[in-house]
């Protein structure tokens, strides 16, 4: 019998939070964000379908060609742009367009001959300070790119750094920047990530580039992904193994972290860090059992956690156990564990069995 941790994935809550995006920007076309293996949903699963977008955002070039290999037509963009000079060739071949972000990809343009030309997107460093163009050289790397044979269409872009928090100035900042910069540069603008589409309007250029809100998570401090109107898309399940009645003062798991408080019932469940679940997990982390919330009692370990049942006295070998998605957001998951929503999606490992649920 097959180990029962599995992902389960729904086609129908994808398709629905891009219904949510087109709802907020009904103006922009949509550049899907689709690294990281799809946010860990698997790339080309997601492109498939996510088949109305306009477009996808990937990180690399191989990325790029498994998405031509699986048929995805519409463009598809490299969001840290090409590495070395002699990877253009294949995007002009692959028809990807990529971000420049620095001057020695100018230089590969300028210095490549024979390929057709690339589309790209210029990136601006509006106040991420990670990649992108200093605002006063964006002018000159512009007009460098546009007298470029290699190069095709040129848009502007830029990335946020505090979207996600509503009440924090310097995104208003970044927005008037780029505003600014663009009215003067001209060429397709895109500024609004998933953060930027929900909270700040005027972000919401041409092109809005959503990651994780597609997949059902908040991107905003402060609103949960059910207030939004998002459905998970990934639900991370296993079941109950063991179910034993323990003694008050038995210490439970590794360490002895925990210890009975009376005589109590304890369940172990079929998951742990080697599935992806977050090992400083804290007890008291919730998990559904059959539907209703109990407490993650001692340390995760690789293969397996323990549960206090003690609030699920007739739970059963079996039962089906829901560790974040469907009616427990991933996000409190990860904020119990010290980390983010996008962190767990994308560290599900691959022995995690995938089950991509019919649409209704």
């Amino acid at each position: 019998m097959a180990r029962p941790a599995q992902v389960r994935l729904s086609a129908a809550a994808l398709r629905h939070n891009l219904t949510r995006v087109r709802s907020f920007a009904p103006a922009a076309k949509v550049m899907a964000v689709i690294k990281a293996n799809g946010y860990g949903h698997g790339l080309t699963w997601v492109a498939r379908v996510l088949s109305e977008a306009d477009a996808f955002g990937v990180a690399s070039v191989d990325d790029g060609i498994v998405l031509r290999r699986a048929g995805v037509t519409q463009p598809v963009c490299l969001l840290e742009g090409f590495f070395q000079g002699d990877e253009l060739p294949l995007l002009a071949e692959q028809r990807l367009s990529a971000v420049v972000h620095h001057e020695s990809q100018i230089r590969d343009l300028e210095r490549v001959s024979g390929i057709a030309p690339v589309d790209v997107w210029l990136k601006i460093d509006t106040g991420m300070h990670r990649i992108g163009f200093d605002p006063q050289l964006a002018a000159d790397a512009a007009s460098r790119l546009r007298d470029c044979k290699a190069v095709g269409a040129l848009g502007l872009l830029s990335h946020f750094a505090n979207a996600d928090n509503k009440f924090d100035a310097t995104t208003s900042f970044q927005v008037r920047l780029f505003q600014d910069l663009a009215a003067s540069l001209g060429g397709e603008r895109s500024l609004a990530n998933s953060a930027g589409i929900v909270a700040w309007p005027e972000s919401r250029l041409d092109w809005v580039r959503p990651g994780i809100m597609l997949y059902g998570v908040s991107p905003v401090i402060g609103q949960g992904s059910a207030e939004l109107g998002l459905e998970p898309v990934m639900t991370l399940q296993s079941q109950i193994i063991a179910i034993s009645p323990r003694r008050k003062g038995e210490a439970i798991g590794y360490g002895g972290d925990w210890v009975c408080p009376e005589e109590m019932p304890v369940g172990v469940v079929a998951i742990g860090y080697g599935d992806g679940y977050p090992r400083h997990a804290p007890t008291g982390t919730p998990v559904l059992v059959n539907g209703r919330r109990v407490p993650l009692i001692g340390r995760v370990s690789m293969d397996m956690i323990t549960v206090d049942l003690r609030e699920q006295p007739g739970a059963s070998i079996g039962d089906p156990v829901v560790l974040w998605g469907a009616g427990l957001p991933v996000e409190e998951i990860a904020a119990r564990a010290g980390t983010i929503g996008y962190e767990l999606l994308c560290h599900v490992t691959p022995r995690v069995s995938r089950v991509e649920l019919a649409e209704c």
